[in-house]
C-alpha cells in the first residue's frame, strides 16, 4: 500500500505539472496570437499592395494631403499606410512610427516635410534626415522630432535630395518640401526592408536634443497629428485612408 500511496501521489503531481504546462502554453499562445494577429493581417496586406498596388487604390494616401481637418501634419509620402505606431512584429517589439509603402522601384515616391521646422542630416545618415519642430501644434512649449528614413538603395545610394547634404544643420523647411524619395536601406545589403519611408515623431531629450527613434517610449502616437487612427492598439487591422 505504502508503495502504491507513493505511485499515486508522483503520478498526480506529474497531471498538475502537465495540466500546469499546457495552461501556461496556452496562454502564451493566446497572447501572442492576440498581439501578433493584427500586424500579421497587416502584413498580408503589405504583400499584397507591393505585387499590385494598381489592384487597391483606394489604399492609398497622397504626399501633401492634410487628411483630418484639424491635423497639423500633411502625409509625408505617397502609398499605403501598411505598418503603425505600436504594431508588433516579433516578442518585445514596438514599432516607434508608421510605414508607408510606395509601390513604386526605389527613388521614385517622393518624400515631403510634414510639417515646418528645421532639418538636420548628420554626417553619417545615408537614408535618414530629422526635423525640429520647436513648438509641439498639439501641446504649445514643447519641442518634438521628425524623424524619415529608409531613403536609400540596399547599398547605401542615397535618395535624399542634394538640398540636404551630409552635415546639412538646421535648414529651415516648410510642410511639403522635398526631402528625399523612398528606399529600402536597412543598413545590410543582403536585408533590404521594402521600398517604403518609415516616420516617427520623436521627443526632445529637454537639452534640445532629439531621444533614441529605436525606443518606442521616446516616440509619439502619430494619430492626432495626421487627423487619422493609426495607433495599432485602437486599430486592429484596417486601411487608414484619408477621410475615415
Amino acid at each position: 500500500m505504502v508503495a502504491g500511496g507513493y505511485y499515486y501521489r508522483a503520478m498526480q503531481k506529474r497531471l498538475i505539472y502537465v495540466v500546469f504546462v499546457a495552461g501556461a502554453l496556452l496562454g502564451v499562445g493566446f497572447y501572442l496570437y492576440r498581439t501578433l494577429r493584427p500586424s500579421l493581417a497587416r502584413s498580408t496586406r503589405v504583400v499584397e499592395w507591393i505585387r499590385d498596388p494598381q489592384a487597391h487604390p483606394a489604399w492609398a494616401v497622397r504626399a501633401g494631403t492634410r487628411c483630418g481637418a484639424d491635423a497639423p501634419f500633411v502625409m509625408p509620402t505617397d502609398g499605403f499606410i501598411g505598418f503603425m505606431w505600436d504594431d508588433s512584429f516579433k516578442i518585445g517589439h514596438r514599432h516607434q512610427g508608421i510605414d508607408i509603402f510606395g509601390g513604386t522601384d526605389v527613388g521614385l515616391t517622393p518624400v515631403v516635410a510634414a510639417y515646418p521646422g528645421y532639418l538636420i542630416r548628420l554626417p553619417d545618415w545615408k537614408s535618414s534626415v530629422i526635423e525640429r519642430v520647436p513648438e509641439d501644434p498639439l501641446q504649445p512649449g514643447r519641442q518634438i522630432w521628425l524623424y524619415y528614413t529608409h531613403m536609400a538603395d540596399p547599398a547605401g545610394n542615397s535618395f535624399i535630395s542634394p538640398e540636404f547634404p551630409p552635415g546639412t544643420y538646421e535648414k529651415y523647411v516648410e510642410a511639403g518640401r522635398l526631402l528625399g524619395y523612398q528606399g529600402d536601406y536597412s543598413g545590410d545589403p543582403n536585408n533590404p526592408v521594402g521600398v517604403h519611408l518609415h516616420f516617427s515623431i520623436v521627443l526632445d531629450d529637454g537639452q534640445g536634443n532629439f531621444r533614441s527613434e529605436l525606443d518606442i517610449n521616446n516616440t509619439l502616437d502619430p494619430s492626432p497629428y495626421f487627423g487619422l487612427e493609426l495607433n495599432a492598439s485602437a486599430n486592429s487591422d484596417e486601411v487608414v485612408v484619408c477621410g475615415q
